[in-house]
């Protein structure tokens, strides 16, 4: 059997290409709520590499809930920021 029919049967994640994973995770967060999101995940080497901002740290939750789920056993760097828009808590000191 080759790669493409053990991919297209559905086979198993840690046996598919981590492009075609990035991809799929891709269409994940496209798809759903976290759609208008502005979050690049990019295969870089071994590694694969998740960035962007979102607005609160629930968003941010769900984006590395997702990369886990779909990149399992793979290498990954996350740099996914907020961009919260809360007050500030403290005054800030001019000098």
């Amino acid at each position: 059997m080759n790669t493409h029919d053990a991919g297209s049967a559905g086979g198993t994640p840690a046996a598919q290409s981590p492009e075609y994973r990035v991809a799929h995770l891709q269409d994940r967060l496209a798809s759903g709520e976290l759609g208008e999101l502005g979050v690049r995940v990019e295969v870089r080497g071994k590694a694969v590499l998740v960035t962007g901002t979102v607005p609160s740290a629930r968003c941010r939750e769900d984006v590395l809930s997702s990369v886990r789920e779909e990149l399992a056993g793979l290498e990954v760097h996350c740099d996914v920021v907020l961009s919260e828009t809360s007050s500030p808590d403290h005054a800030e000191e001019l000098s």
